[in-house]
């Protein structure tokens, strides 16, 4: 509708061709980004680039079907909004705003686009503060950061969601903030599980939740993380709280860009992706910041394709965070829980300056530590422990206790493992591993480590049972 007129911009459909529809506009053509609406407001379709004078071609956010030539499509005035308010709190919406958990739509809400700038460099927060988990390896290794971007890096099944799952239950608990959950490309499975799991957890009052699952079109997952984005800024600027942004899965949004790239007629780059992966990428990821009125911080699911680093997708999002957790096959397959690699997985914040000489200095002797044993790894499938030298027997035992005791049991999981989930500080987390490296528990078999808290509960399970007593006596003989 044109607002100074009060007449509507009317259009036709010229060609559909699958999601991209191409219209003809007479009197004025729409702006890029505009939403324009046909057959009574069941289809919408964003206006993706201007052909000529009179002709502008769009990408469908609804599937297409009954869309034919000739129909008439009516611009709505401005860009895809997204709606914001204190009542979207504990709700579940899609791309539109619509609520779907089944409960009457919010009323007191207003409505904002979902195509918004970054904040000026001269509103960000210079401050750099740590974003505590209460999850050892990655407290101790890689610290977050409170307004930074951290990736979860993994292949498909090595527990990218189960960590992003862990990590709301731990932030709600202690976090006095706004959650907001986005969903691209997700699983409708996933999304009932979490749902279900939240509002058992009781943590949903503070949260908001925005899906666009993997049977929807691609410009509906492309625009999904933009409307959460807009939900996040609303808290963070309006209400001046922070917000932890949890976005499972990034890699799906470049893989929606990457349809729409290709349905556009765009010439495709790299291995298959679009042209414009790098600014679209930072256009979503530069608005997540730290102002001086509140904080988005946020966690990152990224799939990696076929586990390969190098990856283009991998690589332009690794250029965007303050901290990278990579999630190895290998240490699933161990029962390493959480299977973080901790000689991959690194943080920005890990410095001196940032998170003190203490802490500093224990991270990098632990990753010494592991990194000296994955060295010594060869040698002993080659030759075993005997041929180790006694400081390098040493080494191995205390690295193998290390990793251990950087397992720890999720409440997310309790239902499936049986063990009580644990929520460990970053002192409690610390001092056991200062301990392990110190060899105050040399004597205490490895299993006794193996999903604790923290490290005082070792002590309870000093007394083993026989068939460790056993396994360990027979390490110690070789030894």
């Amino acid at each position: 509708m044109n607002s100074k007129s009060g007449i509507p911009n009317l259009g036709t459909v010229v060609s559909v061709r699958g999601s991209v529809v191409d219209m003809r506009f007479d009197e004025r053509l729409p702006p890029i980004y505009s939403l324009l609406h046909a057959m009574e407001g069941v289809i919408a379709i964003e206006v993706l680039s201007q052909l000529d004078a009179h002709r502008v071609r769009g990408i469908a956010l609804t599937p297409t079907q009954g869309l034919a030539r000739g129909m008439r499509v009516e611009d709505t005035g401005g860009p895809l909004q997204a709606p914001v308010g204190k009542e979207i709190l504990s709700r579940m919406f899609d791309v539109f705003g619509n609520a779907i958990d089944r409960q009457p739509a919010p009323t007191d809400i207003q409505w904002r686009s979902v195509h918004r700038a970054p904040p000026p460099l001269a509103r960000r927060s210079t401050k750099s503060e740590l974003f505590e988990t209460g999850i050892k390896v990655i407290d101790v290794l890689m610290p977050l950061e409170r307004g930074g971007k951290a990736g979860l890096f993994g292949g498909a099944g090595v527990g990218k969601t189960v960590l992003l799952t862990e990590m709301i239950h731990n932030m709600v608990g202690q976090h006095e903030g706004v959650s907001i959950f986005c969903g691209i490309g997700e699983r409708c499975r996933e999304g009932e599980e979490l749902y279900r799991d939240m509002n058992a957890a009781g943590v949903l009052p503070n949260m908001v939740m925005v899906f666009g699952q993997m049977n929807e079109p691609p410009g509906a997952r492309f625009r999904v993380g933009h409307a959460a984005l807009t939900m996040a800024e609303y808290f963070r600027d309006d209400e001046h709280r922070d917000v932890l942004l949890l976005i499972d899965n990034i890699f799906r949004f470049i893989q929606a860009g990457m349809e729409v790239s290709g349905l556009m007629g765009q010439m495709p780059s790299r291995l298959g992706y679009q042209p414009t992966m790098g600014t679209e990428l930072s256009q979503l990821e530069e608005r997540i910041a730290n102002t001086d009125t509140g904080a988005i911080t946020s966690i990152q699911a990224v799939y990696v394709p076929a586990d390969d680093f190098t990856d283009p997708a991998a690589v332009h999002t690794f250029s965007h965070l303050s901290a990278s957790i990579v999630l190895s096959r290998k240490r699933a397959s161990e029962g390493l829980y959480p299977a973080i690699d901790p000689l991959q997985s690194s943080s920005k914040m890990a410095t001196p300056g940032v998170i003190g000489e203490r802490h500093y200095a224990l991270a990098q002797e632990i990753r010494r530590t592991l990194a000296q044993y994955a060295d010594l790894k060869d040698i002993i499938a080659m030759l075993g422990m005997e041929q180790l030298s006694p400081e390098d027997r040493n080494v191995v035992g205390r690295a193998r206790r290390l990793e251990r005791f950087l397992t720890q049991p999720f409440f997310t999981t309790e239902q499936f493992t049986g063990l009580k989930g644990r929520l460990v500080s970053l002192k409690d987390a610390l001092d056991g591993c200062e301990r392990i490296l110190r060899d105050e528990f040399k004597d205490v078999p490895e299993s006794a480590l193996y999903m604790i808290g923290a490290i005082d509960e070792a002590n309870a399970k000093r007394e083993p049972d026989p068939q460790a007593e056993v396994e360990h006596a027979a390490i110690t003989h070789e030894s």
